[in-house]
């Protein structure tokens, strides 16, 4: 029987993730490099180790490029393009239903806890969750399921209680190694990418009937 939801964050709560790449491809266009979203997507929901644009830039950039200059312009494009967002569709009313509902409330991210603070508190939503586990609380992040497994533990849900909520193949694999349902909503980026079949796809947490969606799974 599902008891809990567990979130993730950039891309699912709110579109960092497109923000990110957007600011990316910008510079990169500036220096006459094309950064192609398959090689881009290795970082999306997890670190840089896989792949790392600010490397790679630097490394194909005809005029030289130093890090800083390369962190200082992706934080202003970020934090420009970021102004406006807000939660994305259905993200507020699927708390509510849950609250309502009585279901546990998690939040698992592969981003640090000082990074996702101030959106939460922007956003209206820090104290919606009964447990936080973020980058700083593990070794390895997505897709490794320590995470979730972390999550799980501090909501007092087995594996198979809870449904994780993801944007990102990354996310979604974790999720799946954990032994959780996943429900995957991809964002404007993620949803050119391949998914593991475990998941649930919706475009919209929206779409969603919750009784419904649980009742049916909970059979």
């Amino acid at each position: 029987m599902i008891r809990g939801i567990v979130f993730d964050f950039d891309g699912t709560l709110i579109d960092t993730e497109s923000a990110w790449y957007t600011a990316f491809c910008d510079l990169y266009q500036q220096h006459r490099v094309e950064l192609p979203l398959s090689l881009y997507a290795q970082c999306i929901g997890t670190t840089h180790d896989a792949f790392d644009p600010v490397a790679h830039l630097i490394a194909s950039a005809e005029m030289p490029i130093t890090e800083s200059e390369i962190e200082q312009f992706i934080q202003r494009r970020h934090h420009e393009l970021m102004r406006e967002k807000s939660l994305r569709p259905g993200v507020k009313k699927t708390i509510e239903t849950a609250r309502t509902l009585g279901l546990r409330i998690g939040l698992a991210t592969s981003s640090h806890r000082a990074w996702i603070d101030p959106f939460l508190e922007r956003l209206g939503i820090a104290d919606a969750f009964h447990c936080i586990r973020t980058a700083d609380d593990v070794k390895r992040v997505k897709p490794d399921p320590a995470l979730y497994e972390l999550t799980l533990a501090c909501l007092g849900l087995k594996p198979d209680e809870a449904v994780a909520i993801e944007d990102s193949p990354n996310g979604a694999l974790a999720a799946v190694r954990a032994g959780m349902h996943v429900l995957c909503t991809p964002n404007d980026v993620t949803r050119q990418l391949p998914f593991p079949e475990n998941c649930n796809h919706v475009s919209s947490l929206d779409e969603i009937d919750w009784p419904t969606w649980l009742q049916e799974r909970n059979r």
